[in-house]
């Protein structure tokens, strides 16, 4: 398939700048754009948070309803997370139902989260095979400049980590409580632009871009999940060397939540 004009103008001009160490906004190659991060802005979600990097602006709203609990795991609640980006985020979105890299954002996102064992769901049974609650984390994308996968998922655990579970309104008992989020795995995602890695690519970095790779690290600095997406390759030492940077990168975005929820 022939690459159009555009992209490829654009790539041959992003690899110049990386011959020179350098990339079209002038930030360095592991620099990240201004990130900010609020909480409690979603009204009518049970927890929710507002997340903006650089003109990328996401929000993540929690939601809890009651479910019959699965029959392979009669004694745990749930969890089901969802992105959704409309034409508003930007010119590559379209209506209509979840495109395939909507459904990617979710999915990443939520096997993040999963795989991090942040979530208590034996705590989330009511009657073991025949009530347990299912947190739902909905992912709304307003405004697309690129790494809309790290925005999601520090917006979703952060809203995760502020929500009550609404045991008052559904009858359960008189007080509502919160929900047990006992870890904070963050994602860090790169994205190999003009033949190097960068960290948190904008829209025309995705745009002119290869393969990236997403990490989320958890509290401990375990690895709780690696997706590799779109084609080619990365070598050893350049895995080593995203890990590193991953690694201080998650802490100093964790602190940021555990400030946030501390001031709020």
């Amino acid at each position: 398939m022939a690459i159009p004009l555009v992209p490829k103008l654009l790539r041959a001009h992003l690899a110049e700048l990386a011959e020179n160490d350098e990339r079209h906004s002038g930030r360095g190659r592991w620099e990240a754009r201004d990130t900010e991060l609020e909480i409690g802005v979603l009204p009518r979600a049970e927890g929710s948070a507002r997340v903006r990097m650089g003109d990328t602006i996401v929000y993540a709203g929690v939601k809890l309803q009651i479910m019959v609990p699965y029959p392979d795991r009669p004694n745990q609640g749930g969890l089901m997370c969802s992105a959704e980006v409309r034409p508003v985020a930007g010119p590559n979105w379209e209506p209509g139902p979840p495109s395939p890299e909507s459904i990617e954002l979710g999915r990443v996102v939520d096997r993040g989260i999963r795989e991090s064992g942040c979530i208590d769901v034996d705590g989330l049974c009511l009657i073991p095979g025949e009530k347990a609650w299912q947190v739902i984390l909905d992912l709304f994308a307003i405004s697309d400049d690129g790494n809309l996968f790290d925005a999601f998922a520090l917006a979703g655990i952060a809203a995760m980590r502020t929500a009550m579970i609404p045991e008052e309104r559904f009858e359960i008992s008189g007080e509502d409580r919160p929900l047990n989020i006992s870890k904070t795995p963050i994602m860090c995602s790169y994205h190999k632009v003009g033949g190097r890695f960068v960290y948190d690519a904008d829209g025309r970095e995705e745009l002119g871009g290869d393969e990236r790779i997403h990490i989320t690290l958890g509290d401990d600095g375990h690895v709780h999940s690696l997706q590799k997406g779109l084609r080619g390759i990365f070598t050893a030492s350049e895995f080593t060397e995203i890990m590193e940077h991953a690694q201080s990168r998650c802490n100093e975005l964790r602190e940021m939540v555990s400030k946030v929820e501390e001031a709020g």
